[in-house]
């Protein structure tokens, strides 16, 4: 694109603003000088804002805000699309100046997941992008519902009348020429916004509040958290879970128990005082402390002891609950908010088992035995060593429908293969498994795309781990893998292991609730029986049980095979199909036909090859 110069400023307003001799025209201007163009704009009003007043008192918040606001209002989030940086540069330094977050975005295939993940009150949009034009971003953007009202404006050098009308016809709200004065960039962005957060509260009221407990909803709080990790100024989050919540559903009622739960909620919220709070589902709290917060310990021992004293009146008894706290510091190098919830999710589990009911995440340490091993992981995603195998998952009542598990294998340079039992607790311990299941669903996809080319359809089970499903923009991504290349959902099938599920429940039913209207399925993996994991049979949107390997040799324990028939009775009043893994003898499998299995699994099917060349057609087992 054709780069436009920035901003000329007078010698004689420069000297008089600094003192300091300024050349007529220069490329940037000089360090912390910027800081005077907001001053040059004309004051706004305090913005409407999906903040809440309580946010005011928040410690940490943005004191600064944006000029002429009130400190407790959210800054304004702006977006910038430019590819050129000098140009990048000066917009985003004279928002910055100006007390406006300004996040910039130079190639157009990051802009969707940039607005996803910061969720910009504007766009500042350029009009000409190498590979994608700015007015093509704009249809793109607005194919979101929930972009469909973001302020997009360009910012461009092109003088042509009828790019203006191209711009504004595609869905763009304002056309800016360049070059343009600090102070008049700054009154367009803020007046824009502040229409536009208007009439998104008159639309939807204040929509970050509970109605019955004045807490939070989990998308602001996670974006507080995501925005604290960007800017290096918080302190830490807190894992809230109430005990026994079984028992509290089956003495007071589901109407009870939520009447109950808003009364926990109220209290958090008091006991929290500035830090905000959201509730995450039936009997789980989550709690921000930003900058200026309590320490984490002193904070967790008062949420803690304040929900336990004084009891809650429910039908004039009082009512003692126990909470479990898990909590973390943000200074772990978090990728993102859902691995925060990951952490302090998984500190809630080990609280459960506390005396105390507390506990700090404490992150894996990396053994030293592992760190070839590591290494090679890392080598392997660049050069091509990871593989995928495949077993056929076969319909003991017979049919055509072709189905595979996808297994991950690494290939090391003298050809021993390892499997992923190997690969998986070292790969997350270093932090490798979002990249590498990203890999693995890469091949997945691009596998299932050629193969509904061929007319040759497949169904693949493929293992996610709960590091990657906690990332902000997995799910995001994943869904606009498969629409691009045009596979149906059903057509994949995520893997969650039970053990997973166990500890990071919440992680992953966000992660499945936001796959299931595009028609992905679910299966809980190596599942046994259990209360825990019985109760998450009809808590995660499932479609698949695997059971545990243990269930495939119960033809020689009666207790296990009443174990067996009770697992899949269970899990066939919930509408669910169960698969038996690692059947290995033909006693094996008789003892899991006959208990009512649906599929089997295994290397007397099959096992694991490079390709998908079992006829599901003529197979009898």
């Amino acid at each position: 694109m054709t780069a436009i110069p920035s901003p000329q400023r007078n010698p004689a307003e420069a000297a008089n603003d600094s003192g300091i001799d300024m050349p007529s025209r220069a490329e940037y201007p000089p360090a912390h000088y910027w800081r005077r163009w907001s001053n040059d704009a004309a004051a706004a009003s305090a913005p409407e804002s999906t903040l809440p007043p309580a946010a005011a008192d928040a410690p940490g918040a943005d004191a600064a805000g944006v000029a002429g606001d009130d400190p407790g209002d959210a800054p304004y989030r702006v977006l910038v699309v430019e590819d050129d940086p000098s140009q990048a540069l000066f917009a985003e330094s004279v928002l910055s100046g100006a007390g406006i977050q300004a996040q910039v975005t130079t190639v157009p295939e990051a802009v969707m997941p940039s607005m996803q993940q910061f969720s910009p009150d504007l766009v500042l949009m350029d009009l000409h992008m190498p590979g994608m034009s700015g007015t093509e971003l704009t249809s793109l953007i607005r194919e979101h519902p929930i972009f469909a009202h973001t302020p997009i404006v360009f910012l461009t050098g092109d003088p042509d009348p009828e790019r203006q009308f191209e711009v504004l016809e595609c869905g763009a709200d304002d056309f800016l020429s360049k070059p343009i004065r600090p102070r008049h960039l700054i009154a367009a962005v803020q007046s824009r916004i502040k229409r536009a957060r208007a009439l998104r509260r008159q639309r939807f009221g204040d929509a970050s509040r509970h109605p019955h407990t004045g807490l939070h909803t989990r998308p602001y709080l996670m974006q507080r958290i995501a925005a604290a990790l960007t800017a290096g100024n918080g302190r830490g989050a807190f894992f809230v879970e109430i005990q026994n919540p079984g028992a509290l559903h089956d003495r007071y009622g589901y109407a009870g128990f939520e009447q109950l739960m808003h009364a926990v909620g109220r209290r958090v919220g008091e006991l929290a005082g500035a830090c905000p709070s959201a509730r995450l589902n039936d009997n789980a709290f989550l709690v921000f402390a930003p900058d200026g917060a309590p320490e984490l310990e002193a904070l967790a021992r008062t949420l803690r002891d304040g929900i336990s004293h004084p009891p809650f009146d429910m039908d004039d008894m009082p009512q003692r609950l126990r909470a479990a706290i898990g909590y973390s510091t943000l200074e772990h190098g978090f990728a993102d908010a859902g691995a925060v919830l990951d952490a302090v999710e998984q500190a809630a589990r080990t609280a459960r088992g506390e005396p105390i009911g507390l506990a700090a995440y404490a992150p894996p340490a990396r053994s030293d035995t592992s760190a070839d091993l590591v290494e090679a992981m890392r080598s392997g995603l660049r050069d091509g060593a990871f593989e995928l195998q495949f077993q056929p998952v076969v319909a003991v009542a017979g049919g055509e429908e072709a189905q595979f598990q996808a297994l991950l294998r690494m290939r090391h340079a003298d050809g021993s293969v390892r499997s992923a039992g190997e690969l998986v607790p070292v790969a997350e311990t270093a932090g490798l498994m979002p990249e590498i299941d990203r890999w693995v669903l890469l091949q997945a996809i691009d596998l299932l795309h050629r193969r509904r080319d061929e007319q040759r359809p497949v169904r693949l089970f493929v293992s996610q781990s709960p590091h990657s499903l906690a990332r902000d923009l997995h799910a995001t991504w994943l869904l606009e893998m498969l629409a691009s290349h045009g596979i149906e959902g059903p057509s994949l099938v995520i893997d969650l292991r039970l053990d997973d599920a166990l500890v990071h429940s919440i992680v992953l039913r966000q992660f499945s609730e936001q796959l299931m209207p595009a028609g992905v399925q679910f299966c809980l993996s190596q599942y046994a029986h259990g209360d825990e994991a019985d109760a998450l049979l009809s808590q995660l949107p499932l479609g698949y049980v695997r059971l545990a390997p243990r269930y495939s040799h119960a033809h020689a324990d009666p207790q296990l095979r009443d174990e067996l028939r009770a697992a899949i009775d269970r899990a066939h009043r919930l509408g669910l199909q169960v698969i038996g893994p690692q059947v290995e003898d033909p006693q094996g499998a008789a003892t899991l036909w006959m208990s009512g299995i649906d599929f089997i699994q295994g290397n007397l099917v099959q096992q694991a090859a490079g390709e998908l060349d079992f006829d599901f057609q003529h197979s009898v087992l």
